[in-house]
């Protein structure tokens, strides 16, 4: 056998003997497989977006908290359930005076308007035109019905600082009940400020009052 046929043979024979390189035949399925999972990771990340609509959509029923006027008058009249008169069925007190400073001419009498007048002067959305206060419960619902501030009872829901509004009297919302019933904080009321609770009508109010 020549020298040249014995090269070309060890060089055939080396060819088939060697290690083969590797190929990219099986890491295509690896990198498809990487690609789908990173494609279904994404996916995955768009579905846990979906609590955040729910979590919109609920909030969108929940009940309304008022306006912020209203709730700076209900943080005020919080702090006053207690107060009472002194001695009882006098319309005095020297926290019942400070009341009474919030209106333009006021004088020792019932004073559950003097008790809304005052805070609402405290919250900085005074009543009245030039910010007076009123002394009597007709006057408060008057301006309120004037500037578009009045709701008539039964027209819609109240909400949580509302004024609520009676014949002689006159308070407010502290909170409506999933059934309807309203809670109110009263000054004037048994003597006192105090909370009382009533039915959906509340009590045959004849309306109320939004501030803000």
């Amino acid at each position: 056998m020549s020298l040249e046929v014995t090269i070309a043979r060890i060089a055939e024979l080396h060819s088939v003997l060697a290690p083969q390189p590797a190929t990219t035949t099986t890491a295509t399925p690896s990198t498809t497989s990487f690609a789908g999972a990173l494609q279904s990771a994404n996916a995955g990340l768009g579905t846990a977006a979906a609590p955040a609509t729910a979590t919109t959509t609920l909030a969108s029923v929940l009940p309304s908290q008022g306006t912020n006027a209203g709730q700076a008058v209900l943080n005020l009249v919080r702090g006053e359930v207690g107060q009472a008169e002194q001695p009882p069925g006098a319309n005095d007190s020297p926290r019942i005076a400070q009341y009474r400073q919030a209106t333009a001419g006021s004088g020792v009498g019932p004073w559950c308007a003097y008790f809304v007048s005052w805070a609402a002067r405290q919250a900085g959305v005074p009543l009245g035109d030039s910010g007076q206060g009123f002394g009597r419960v007709d006057d408060v619902y008057a301006w309120a019905q004037r500037t578009g501030k009045a709701i008539p009872a039964g027209s819609a829901p109240p909400q949580p600082g509302d004024l609520i509004v009676w014949d002689e009297h006159i308070g407010v919302v502290e909170n409506v009940l999933p059934d309807g019933r309203i809670q109110t904080i009263e000054g004037n009321s048994s003597d006192q400020v105090a909370r009382r609770t009533y039915d959906s009508g509340g009590g045959g109010a004849i309306g109320f009052v939004r501030l803000g």
